[in-house]
């Protein structure tokens, strides 16, 4: 946890890591706080409204009782749990149960098709797998390409299920839950000992498992707490759209609240409707937000607000925001949104906090205490201000994962000496501010400049016809590349050669010439991982094919 310290040089200075000999996040976000009377979760139907609060002390007695069941079933320490949920308390419930068993946790999207189920179950060799009846029809195609998975648990499914269902391994989750014990002891795990695998979006190639420890709930603390304004205070509420199957609305938010004693909303989106969201949170007054950079555009877009909304802080990473959503957010949300940076193998060791330091618009902050950031050449050394190299962060740190699962060929080039490298490129100014320039592989060459797509796109975004933009290099005989823009357009503006001519000016008079894109492309929706995250490898696959 942070230190009390006023300043963001006295939080550096100050900061020292306490990390345990024996640790075991199950034990340390239910169990601790099981004596109190403190809220955990806060469940809400589909239309925002609260109907349930759930005790920290009915969390860790159902998190006792799974891990119990799931014990007596077969399943051992070290074992994977698939968990395909959205936020729910089974969810909460589920992650909570597998660590207590010193389990792995493996989260998935409930977006998710058969194949890219088929592929994350198969690949962890999950032994069993939380679900409900909406999943389960996939997880029944596939069935036969998961040899591995013994243990189907459907958390609506009391009375539903088909007849064979049992005989199959597939049991209704509540009426299972409840034949467990009471009490369980946490498996006495060690920060090193596995926790998690995450898989990444899957931009480049396959998705590769990210298995984390157990002390990667530690890890995070600092860069959860900084952008939060020194989160938790008395009074907060924690709440993200972003699903819990991913390590922004797993570690960013549900976990670290719950480490804190801090009551998280449960609240199932099927489509983000940003006008309700911020209904929702004003209604429950929310106080903490992780808002993804996708989210606020929405909402920037919708012009969503409520005078009612009280909320105290705003985090948001993934995509640099831009000057003018940063500005309707303090107008609109009534809070600066702090901006962070990291990866799901690597998360929040970058930073903003403005009652530290005065943001600059566009960056991503400074390094969060107990992370040591540079940017760095091909060699490993330390680039001076201004020159753009490799983000990397110094190891040994507890917030870098364990490695790929079953991937070490990948484990190998993510380092370099003693650091361990994020693949985006980045610059850090005089102040220590860190600036993000692209993926090391969405860099754009053209005419002897090398171009980061993210300050394209961000010039884009203030063009009042443009809801949606990315930016990609086309090969080109003179250049090397040419920038081309793919637009989204906001609804009620049409597409022409005029606008086009626009929008191309109003990147060149803004940036520079040769950052200006020479081609435009106007399109209905652009590809985007589960995350919301660009898939400019998509677009680049998709330009190689037409020529």
């Amino acid at each position: 946890m942070l230190p009390k310290a006023k300043t963001w040089d006295a939080l550096q200075a100050d900061f020292r890591w306490e990390i345990p000999a024996h640790y075991n996040i199950g034990a340390d976000v239910s169990d601790k706080w099981a004596g109190t009377r403190r809220t955990a979760l806060i469940l809400t139907d589909d239309a925002g409204e609260e109907t349930r609060r759930v005790s920290f002390a009915e969390l860790s007695v159902m998190s006792n009782r799974l891990a119990d069941i799931l014990v007596r079933m077969g399943v051992a320490r070290g074992d994977r749990i698939g968990i395909l949920l959205p936020q729910a308390l089974e969810t909460a419930v589920s992650h909570v149960a597998a660590y207590k068993m010193g389990a792995v946790a493996v989260p998935l999207f409930t977006l998710f098709g058969g194949d890219a189920l088929a592929y994350r179950l198969e690949n962890s060799g999950a032994r069993a797998l939380v679900t409900d009846l909406e999943n389960l029809p996939k997880i029944e195609e596939i069935r036969n390409r998961l040899p591995e998975l013994e243990t189907i648990l459907v958390t609506d499914g009391e009375g539903a299920l088909a007849p064979d269902a049992e005989r199959r391994g597939i049991r209704p989750f509540w009426p299972t839950l409840a034949r467990g014990y009471e009490r369980f002891g946490a498996a006495p795990t060690t920060p090193n000992d596995p926790a998690l695998i995450i898989y990444t979006s899957g931009t480049t190639g396959q998705p590769k498992g990210a298995l984390h420890g157990h002390r990667v709930l530690l890890g995070h603390l600092p860069g959860v707490e900084m952008p939060h304004r020194l989160f938790p205070k008395r009074g907060d509420l924690f709440w993200t759209p972003a699903d819990w199957a991913w390590i922004g609305g797993l570690i960013d938010v549900l976990l670290p609240a719950l480490h804190h004693g801090v009551p998280v909303v449960a609240h199932r989106m099927r489509k983000f409707d940003p006008q309700r969201a911020v209904d929702m949170m004003a209604k429950l007054k929310v106080r903490n937000a992780f808002l993804p950079p996708t989210a606020l555009k929405l909402m920037r877009a919708a012009d969503a607000h409520n005078p009612e909304l009280k909320l105290r802080s705003v985090g948001s990473g993934g995509e640099p925001l831009g000057e003018e959503l940063v500005a309707w957010a303090k107008d609109r949300l009534g809070v600066t949104i702090n901006e962070f940076y990291g990866q799901t193998e690597c998360n929040l060791v970058v930073a903003n906090n403005a009652d530290l330091f005065p943001p600059k618009p566009g960056s991503m902050g400074k390094p969060v205490p107990g992370h040591r950031v540079a940017v760095i050449d091909t060699e490993g050394n330390e680039l001076p201000p201004g020159e753009v190299g490799e983000i990397a962060v110094r190891r040994p740190d507890p917030v870098i994962f364990l490695g790929y699962w079953h991937n070490n060929a990948a484990n190998t080039e993510k380092l370099r000496g003693p650091w361990w490298l994020t693949g985006d490129t980045g610059t850090v100014d005089e102040d220590g501010y860190f600036w993000f320039r692209g993926r090391a592989d969405d860099v754009i060459t053209s005419a002897g400049y090398r171009i980061g797509p993210a300050e394209i796109e961000e010039c884009l975004m203030t063009h009042p016809a443009v809801a949606m933009a990315a930016a990609i290099g086309v090969p080109d005989p003179e250049r090397t590349e040419r920038i081309r823009a793919y637009i989204v357009l906001r609804e009620g503006t049409h597409a022409s050669d005029g606008l086009a001519d626009e929008i191309r000016n109003h990147v060149r008079t803004r940036l520079a010439a040769h950052e200006y894109p020479r081609e435009i492309r106007f399109v209905a929706e652009l590809p985007m991982t589960a995350t919301g995250k660009i898939m400019r490898r998509t677009l680049r696959e998709a330009a190689r094919n037409e020529t």
